[in-house]
């Protein structure tokens, strides 16, 4: 096989030359610090009577005077995030808010503040049918790994300073800003809804909806012709994400490019994005962002160019880099995630996780893997002496596989996890990428010792989200806790009766929870909806809930509580 380039990958600096140490502790790649300038909180004037506050949290938010008052565009993480964007606002206008879009699903938590000038106002909310959905499902089903995701990729878990430091997220200077918290959760639901291409007018302007998936299924793109503005989720101010470390769904490229293209069709002369500095000038706008879409084509083009000619994952990673070109732009910079990745994540979104390589077919647990490789090293002792070396030698690549023989194989010691977890910390301080210095921390702290993250590791059930959720929801999200053993032989239909004539079911069979409509089941449960999420979330148990007279039982009793009896959920055990 033959290398597409000569030069190393850009996921980390192999000697740390690049690396330096803030006055606050903080050792980064100096690409990543420089990152940090460009994220800084500014409230941006694009154009008369268009504004965009950046800085103020992951996300931006944008401002829009339109006829009948201000358009408000996302709304962040929470309510405090927002009320902070709004008084920005109040100093440059006094005009109402009196529309608000949502570009996608991820910066929507803060609506509720727009409403607190005047409680009374009528304020339509515009956005994809799905986002509602989307929402929904990242706290349901998938909550602890999506949570988990959330907490290694974003710094949550990290310190304000000192050598393992935040020193930005990549797409924002934090998270969550600290000076928001508590942090207050404030989503509405749009009442206003799309799928599809459409026009729509909005205080008075008339604003073109395209659907432009890009980290989610329901971005769309908005495009004021008017003030020739364009309000996206598809440019942000490093290379595409094609990747998430924190897992997700495949960020397909060729959607991508789709509505990349259609972007540079509109040939505006202001681009206001969900991440980063806003862009003006038509021609500025033309070039970076056709290299943006370029850049994307180049990894999905390439991938698949050496997987058709047999190239596994791993070689792919360590072959397709981007061209130099890459690095004199924000844009096309690898300071979020990694080429090596994003190439990797497109071989699998194609053909799926089996690569071709042999060894990939029936992999060894990785427990099983990591001493039979330590067995033919010659033992723990020799594998540990070569990982320190390797360390010694900057080949970090090798140290942390070696490292992590040693903290996953059988009855490992506190300094084999410190061993990999300095590996870790190795790259973490050598690569402009947020994502990965993010993600190696965090690691790297639980396995020292630094900070136990084993409760991201638990389903932990929020009774918000039961009573904001479907009532089928609330019972549904116990298929994924079902423990198959404890269910062998059972074959249970339980209706659940709410208040106001709310019903749904769940059919424990053949070793798993079937959710219903619950009509036709012999077995019910009947209670208030938030004595079941008291259950459910920890504040009381099944039997407690039954001895206080708040739940009852109908049909076959034992056999009922046998079978609630198989799920993952203390409330429910006894």
């Amino acid at each position: 096989m033959t290398s597409l380039h000569k030069k190393p990958s850009r996921s980390f600096e192999p000697n740390g030359d690049l690396s330096i140490t803030l006055a606050t502790g903080q050792i980064a790649h100096r690409d990543h610090i420089a990152q940090s300038q460009r994220l800084e909180r500014k409230f941006y004037t694009i154009s008369p009577g268009v504004w965009c506050l950046v800085g103020n949290g992951l996300s931006n938010q944008t401002f829009v005077d339109a006829p009948d008052g201000i358009i408000a565009i996302d709304t962040g993480e929470s309510i405090e995030e927002m009320r902070a964007a709004i008084k920005e606002l109040r100093a440059v206008t006094t005009r109402p808010i009196v529309a608000v879009l949502y570009t996608h699903f991820h910066y929507v938590g803060g609506t509720q503040a727009v409403f607190e000038e005047d409680p009374a106002a009528k304020i339509p909310i515009w956005g994809h049918e799905k986002i509602a959905f989307n929402r929904l499902r990242t706290t349901s089903e998938i909550s602890p790994a999506y949570s988990r995701g959330l907490v290694e990729q974003f710094a949550v878990t990290l310190p304000v300073d000192g050598v393992d430091g935040v020193v930005n997220v990549g797409l924002g200077q934090f998270y969550r800003d600290p000076a928001h918290a508590p942090h207050t959760y404030g989503f509405i639901a749009p009442e206003n809804t799309f799928n599809a291409a459409c026009n729509i007018r909005v205080a008075g302007l008339d604003i073109q909806v395209t659907p432009a998936p890009s980290d989610a299924d329901d971005s769309v793109t908005f495009w004021f012709e008017s003030k020739k503005l364009c309000v996206n989720n598809l440019v942000w101010p490093v290379l595409f994400n094609v990747f998430a470390i924190r897992g997700e769904e495949y960020r397909d490229p060729q959607v991508m490019l789709r509505g990349l293209d259609h972007l540079l069709g509109l040939h505006a002369e202001h681009l206001a994005g969900v991440h980063g500095p806003p862009i003006s000038g038509a021609d500025d706008i033309k070039e970076r962002v056709t290299k943006y879409r370029d850049s994307l084509q180049f990894l999905w083009d390439q991938t698949v160019r050496h997987t058709n000619r047999g190239m596994s994952s791993a070689d792919l990673a360590a072959t397709i880099r981007l061209p130099d070109q890459c690095d004199d732009d924000y844009l096309t910079s690898e300071l979020y995630g990694v080429a090596e990745h994003h190439v990797r994540q497109i071989r699998s979104g194609i053909f799926g996780f089996f690569d071709g390589h042999e060894s990939n077919l029936f992999p060894l647990s990785t427990q099983e893997h990591a001493d039979r490789m330590m067995k033919g090293f010659g033992g723990k002792e020799t594998v540990r002496s070569q990982a320190q070396v390797a360390m010694n030698n900057d080949d970090l690549r090798f140290a942390i596989e070696l490292a992590s023989w040693l903290a996953y194989g059988t009855d490992p010691i506190d300094s084999d996890k410190q061993l990999l977890a300095g590996a870790l910390r190795l790259v973490a301080q050598r690569t402009p990428a947020a994502n990965i210095r993010n993600w190696c921390l965090a690691r790297a702290r639980h396995l020292d010792g630094s900070l136990d993250a084993t409760r991201f590791n638990t389903h932990r059930i929020n009774k918000r989200q039961i009573l904001s959720g479907p009532i089928s929801s609330a019972v549904s999200i116990l298929r994924v806790l079902l423990e198959p053993t404890r269910a062998e032989g059972i074959d249970t239909h339980i209706a659940f009766n709410f208040s106001q004539g709310q019903k749904t079911g769940l059919h424990i069979r053949n070793s798993v929870a079937v959710p219903t409509d619950g009509a036709s089941a012999g077995n019910s449960v009947t209670s208030e909806l938030t004595v079941w999420a008291d259950i459910l979330s920890g504040s009381t148990t099944l039997s407690q809930a039954i001895a206080a007279s708040v739940l009852q039982i109908d049909g076959d009793k034992e056999r009922v509580l046998r079978a609630l009896a198989c799920f993952d959920v203390v409330g429910l055990q006894s």
